[in-house]
C-alpha cells in the first residue's frame, strides 16, 4: 500500500495542474513583485511628466523658430515655452525627492493622489497655454469673454493644485523618518517646499487679482533685464514670483551641501529660510510701489 501511494504521488505531481502549480509564484513573491511595481510608479511618473515637459520644450521652440507672429512684443511661443521650462524643473525637483522617499509614503493614497492631480493639472494648463499661444491671444488675464473667464479661472484652479502638491510632497518627506534624506535635505525640502507653496500662492494671488504683471505703464521700447524681460523702467511682480516658486530649489540644495559638509542644519536653514521668505517679499513690495528690480 505504501509503495501504491508514492508511485500515485509521483504520477499526481506530474500532472499538467499540478507542474502549473509548481511554476506559479508563491504569494509573497507575488506581493512582493507588486509593491515594487507600486514603489516605482511615483517617481517614474515625474521622471516621465520631465521628459514630457522637455519634449513641450523643444517643440514650442521649434515652432517659435518657424511661426514669427508677436503678440505683446514677444514671440507667441515664448509663453509656452518658458513655462514648459518651469515644468522641467518642477518635475525633475519632485522626481529627485520621490525617488528617495520610503515604499510605504511612495504607495500611500496620500502621495499618489497629489501626484495625479498635479499631472491633470499640468496637461490643462499646457493645452490652454499651447492653444491660446497658436491662436495668438493671452491665456493670463484674459477675462474678455465669459468663456475666456472661465477658462482663466480653471487656470487658476489648476495653477493652485500644483502649488499645493508641492507643500503636500514637502511635509510628507518631513514626516518620512525612513527616507533617504539626510538631516539637512530633510529640513531644506520641509522648508523650501512649503514657503513656495506659502509664497506662490501670495504673490500669484495678487499678480492675478491685479489684472497683469506691472505696476505702472512702461514706455513703448522701455528696458528690460536681459534674459528675463522684467521690467527695468516700472514694478514687476515677475521677480518675486520666480523667488517664491524656486524656494523649492535653492533651500534643498542648501540642505544638501550642509550634509556634505557635516555641520548643523537646523539653524542654519532656518535662518537661511527667513533670509529668503523676507527677500521674496522685500522684492514683492518694492514691486507693488511701482519700482523696478533694476533700473536700466
Amino acid at each position: 500500500m505504501k509503495l501504491f501511494n508514492t508511485a500515485v504521488s509521483g504520477v499526481t505531481a506530474n500532472t499538467p495542474q499540478a507542474q502549473r502549480r509548481r511554476a506559479r509564484p508563491a504569494p509573497d513573491v507575488l506581493h512582493a513583485a507588486v509593491r515594487a511595481e507600486a514603489a516605482a510608479t511615483t517617481p517614474r511618473t515625474q521622471w516621465a511628466l520631465t521628459g514630457f515637459a522637455i519634449a513641450l520644450l523643444g517643440g514650442f521652440a521649434a515652432a517659435g523658430a518657424i511661426d514669427t507672429r508677436s503678440f505683446q512684443d514677444a514671440n507667441v511661443w515664448l509663453k509656452p515655452a518658458k513655462f514648459a521650462l518651469s515644468f522641467v524643473v518642477l518635475f525633475a525637483t519632485l522626481a529627485l525627492v520621490v525617488e528617495r522617499l520610503s515604499q510605504p509614503v511612495r504607495e500611500g493614497r496620500t502621495g499618489r493622489a497629489t501626484i495625479g492631480a498635479m499631472t491633470l493639472a499640468f496637461w490643462a494648463e499646457m493645452a490652454y497655454i499651447g492653444m491660446q499661444a497658436g491662436r495668438a491671444e493671452a491665456s493670463h488675464f484674459n477675462v474678455g469673454t465669459p468663456l475666456a473667464g472661465l477658462l482663466y479661472s480653471l487656470m487658476g484652479v489648476g495653477a493652485v493644485t500644483l502649488v499645493a502638491g508641492i507643500g503636500v510632497i514637502g511635509v510628507l518627506a518631513w514626516r518620512d523618518r525612513d527616507a533617504d534624506l539626510g538631516p539637512g535635505l530633510r529640513r531644506g525640502v520641509l522648508l523650501g517646499f512649503t514657503l513656495s507653496m506659502v509664497a506662490t500662492l501670495i504673490t500669484a494671488g495678487i499678480l492675478s487679482s491685479h489684472g497683469g504683471h506691472f505696476v505702472g505703464t512702461p514706455s513703448a521700447g522701455a528696458a528690460v533685464i536681459p534674459l528675463l524681460g522684467w521690467s527695468a523702467e516700472v514694478g514687476d511682480l515677475r521677480p518675486a514670483h520666480f523667488l517664491a516658486l524656486h524656494a523649492m530649489q535653492a533651500l534643498p540644495l542648501l540642505g544638501l551641501w550642509l550634509d556634505h559638509r557635516g555641520r548643523g542644519a537646523a539653524t542654519t536653514l532656518t535662518v537661511a529660510a527667513a533670509v529668503y521668505a523676507a527677500l521674496t517679499a522685500a522684492v514683492f513690495v518694492q514691486a507693488l510701489m511701482g519700482l523696478p528690480l533694476l533700473r536700466l
